[in-house]
């Protein structure tokens, strides 16, 4: 059996320990209400046994406890009192410098909490561990100063969890609805730098992955943005390889007739949106934030926030291939093809997509077959 000590680290569980405690707390008192040996023995059995049936292992703290309930069961209580005594001394101790075990626990990668708080996170990364150090700090200011103390003691009887204490001393915030329409539209600034309004769509994704980055290092939690915001600039992207194509034909004089020429550049158009749409989805899968955490970003697939019926009809190019790509999947450090875990995806379903002769009823198939393979993406309507 293990046990999880005061600093998040397990280690093996020891009931010589429980039984040398209350052999100190029973030495305390008057020799003539100590208890016998046989019956801290009987506590020490009757603790372990109470622990086992946890079916976990169980806190430093609810070990204490239940020492406590044991030793007045048997009706010792004056040792009981000299425990809890003991008990409140050393935790006044301990609240005195909370973060040095936690730290140092951290550094050797044998801090349990710490490892099961994120799973976004990896806590041998040099970047992940210079951010629990702080969220250490974080926690002992917030526990001892800022929070209430009926908040932060049912917190630690387990009636409530307050998630995210090693970031709420700062003024942070999580969970962005990041308006990427405004800042591709209108131009951005990213540390220092004047992003402006992009001339295609493959730069319009890259920038997108920028912003998604920035976002991620300067917050916590997750982020949101809908493909809506990128679907204007396959217009743009549509314009510019027609434009191109038609000086190359002027370049080696070959006049092209107007569906050859739709057809070139649909063909090219349909290259770029496959790049552009690989690189959100490799910048994602690579990206590790300052706080050493890949970015929890999901993505809106809503053909309903269009302004006109061409911007839809790209929107929906963009879709298809965001769902033949997290099909397809990505492949890991063996080569063998896996489920990335982000972006995560949200299609929603709506009138022009739900039925068999809706305009986009083939995307709800793709998404269908996607999630029968890959678990994304998610469905709202």
């Amino acid at each position: 059996m293990r046990i999880i000590k005061r600093n998040g680290a397990e280690e093996n569980f020891n009931e010589e320990k429980i039984l040398i405690a209350i052999t100190k707390a029973n030495e305390s008192v008057d020799e003539d209400i100590r208890m016998t040996d046989l019956q801290i023995k009987r506590i020490t059995e009757s603790v372990v046994i109470s622990c086992e049936a946890l079916g976990r292992a169980p806190t430093v703290e609810e070990i204490q406890d239940l020492v406590e309930k044991k030793i007045m069961a048997h009706g010792a209580f004056e040792v009981a009192k000299n425990y809890i005594t003991y008990r409140y001394t050393r935790s006044l101790v301990r609240k005195s410098n909370t973060t040095d075990d936690k730290i140092l626990s951290l550094i050797e990668c044998n801090n349990e909490e710490a490892k099961q708080e994120n799973s976004n996170k990896n806590p041998i990364v040099n970047s992940t561990q210079r951010d629990y150090m702080a969220g250490e700090v974080s926690k002992d200011i917030t526990n001892r100063i800022l929070l209430p103390k009926e908040i932060v003691d049912a917190h630690n009887e387990g009636i409530i969890h307050f998630h995210d204490s090693d970031y709420f001393a700062q003024h942070m915030h999580n969970c962005d609805l990041v308006n990427l329409e405004d800042m591709l539209q209108n131009g951005t600034v990213i540390t220092g730098t004047l992003i402006e309004r992009p001339h295609s769509f493959s730069t319009a994704c890259n920038i997108a992955t920028q912003i998604i980055a920035q976002v991620a290092s300067n917050q916590y939690g997750g982020q949101s943005i809908s493909l809506t915001h990128l679907a204007p600039f396959v217009q743009v992207s549509r314009e510019k390889i027609r434009k191109a194509i038609i000086e190359e034909m002027k370049e080696i004089d070959v006049e092209l007739s107007e569906e050859k020429l739709v057809e070139m550049t649909e063909k090219r158009l349909r290259d770029e949106i496959s790049r552009g749409v690989q690189t959100i989805q490799y910048q994602v899968v690579t990206l590790l934030t300052t706080n050493g955490q890949a970015p929890f970003v999901t993505v809106f697939m809503y053909l309903g926030e269009t302004k006109n019926e061409q911007e839809k009809k790209d929107l929906a190019l963009i879709i298809e291939e965001v769902l033949l790509q997290r099909c397809k999947g990505v492949k890991n450090e063996k080569g063998i093809w896996v489920t990335p875990a982000f972006p995560k995806l949200i299609y929603v379903l709506e009138e022009d997509n739900i039925h068999e002769d809706s305009p986009y009823w083939y995307l709800t198939e793709l998404a269908a077959k996607c999630t029968a393979k890959r678990m994304v993406p998610d469905y709202i309507s």
